[in-house]
């Protein structure tokens, strides 16, 4: 049932980039592959609605097609990353950036003789560095030698995704964004030694807005009535994933059911697109991705209990920083913020809007560390929030134990006493 699901997703976003691009979006899509697409670049204004729409429902399939070859058997895991692939695809990822990177991790793969698919996974989100193939080999004119250096660059992605895992504990969904950080931050300052680097820009689409909120409307409605319909036409068994924290790995498809899974993605997509529209922000590329995103980790840790906190810990930043409240660095922050969701879900939600607030401000300033070659800025900035934020929380969990342990101790002796002196009191009476 994965695999239908995927390939529907996939092929929806195929024939409505056909629709949208009619004639042109082979020319759009190789706009796309020529243009650096570092963050923020959509991909709507870029290449076309059509082209980029056609760009991520192909790359999706492509990878959907690669997990069938290596006889993958799909889980919630599958489903976020083919997801968060075709989300990045409307503003970053294309049909050529992303294979290097994934050559990279399947060399190291081999070369530690492993399975393919141990590595898989990694692969697929390793792909957050796919700007830099675009970059090196296309813009800075490294050619073969540009495609040695991103192979490179995917061969450590494996090991250090090891090592992240274990600084974060599982708390920051996006682990290997993380991971895709770090390795951006030495090779963004190794270019800006060389004056290598590329300059910051935001290129951000904004028409088409009637027929995108059409679209995302209808996609989403499809996804919740696919689950429904496999439910038995009811929501029996959703409320079961409140009970997950989200920490990874949560996989609701193996813990439930895929039923479940898909509608819980139908509704974290239909209340991520009312969300943009709502606080006045436009539906293109990046916002799209943000919500595909979302909506993909719905089969993997996020739930509505999991996210609210979070939210609107994110929110209460937007609302009191100094960056406008629905600029495009607030509204995606808001979208992919969730991924410090299973702290709310494991330490309750004071502790979830905590770890939002801060996450609206950090997310701001990682992003220069890397010069938007990372296109999970949000993961790196959600791994150093949670690399911050647990120690905090245990320690608080400590001292609030020692001093309960300390007023029990004091009541029981209280009652001791009491109870000794009633006692003598009643033998002398």
């Amino acid at each position: 049932m994965v695999y239908k699901f995927l390939y529907s997703i996939s092929l929806s976003f195929i024939v409505f980039g056909l629709i949208f691009g009619n004639f042109n979006v082979i020319t759009e899509v190789f706009n796309l592959i020529k243009s650096p697409d570092y963050l923020i670049t959509d991909y709507f204004e870029v290449g076309g609605v059509g082209g980029a729409f056609f760009n991520s429902g192909l790359l999706m399939l492509l990878f959907i097609i690669l997990m069938k070859m290596l006889k993958v058997n799909p889980t919630g895991v599958s489903i976020a990353a083919i997801m968060t692939i075709g989300g990045f695809a409307l503003f970053g990822k294309n049909i050529f950036n992303v294979w290097p990177i994934v050559a990279g991790v399947f060399l190291y793969t081999f070369m530690v003789r492993e399975n393919l698919k141990t590595y898989l996974y990694v692969a697929l989100f390793g792909t957050a560095l796919a700007p830099i193939t675009t970059h090196l080999v296309l813009h800075r004119g490294f050619n073969f030698i540009g495609l040695l250096l991103v192979l490179l660059i995917g061969f450590f992605l494996p090991p250090l995704a090891s090592f992240a895992l274990t600084l974060h504990r599982g708390y920051n969904l996006y682990n290997v964004g993380f991971t895709a950080g770090f390795l951006g931050m030495f090779i963004g300052a190794l270019l800006r030694a060389y004056n290598l680097h590329p300059e910051q820009r935001v290129i951000w689409h904004q028409r088409n807005q009637l027929i995108l909120a059409a679209f995302m409307y209808l996609f989403f409605s499809a996804i919740l009535l696919y689950g429904l319909k496999a439910n038995n036409w009811s929501f029996r068994g959703y409320k079961n994933i409140f009970n997950y924290s989200g920490k990874l790995l949560t996989d609701f498809v193996l813990l439930e059911k895929e039923a479940v899974a898909f509608i819980n993605i139908g509704i974290l997509g239909l209340a991520g697109t009312t969300f943009v529209l709502l606080i006045g922000s436009k539906l293109n590329g990046p916002t799209i991705g943000g919500i595909m995103t979302l909506a993909g980790f719905g089969a993997l840790g996020k739930h509505p209990k999991n996210i609210i906190p979070v939210t609107l810990g994110v929110l209460i930043g937007a609302i009191t920083n100094a960056q406008p409240f629905n600029s495009p660095a607030m509204v995606l922050a808001v979208l992919f913020g969730t991924t410090l969701a299973p702290i709310a879900g494991e330490y309750g939600a004071i502790w979830g809007m905590v770890a939002g607030y801060l996450h609206s401000a950090l997310v701001i300033n990682v992003g220069s560390l890397h010069f938007g070659m990372n296109l999970y800025n949000n993961g790196f900035s959600g791994g150093f929030v949670a690399l911050f934020l647990l120690p905090i929380i245990e320690a608080f969990r400590n001292m609030r134990e020692k001093i309960t342990q300390t007023l029990n101790k004091d009541r029981d002796a209280n009652e001791y006493r009491k109870d000794g002196s009633e006692k003598v009191w009643s033998s002398k009476n």
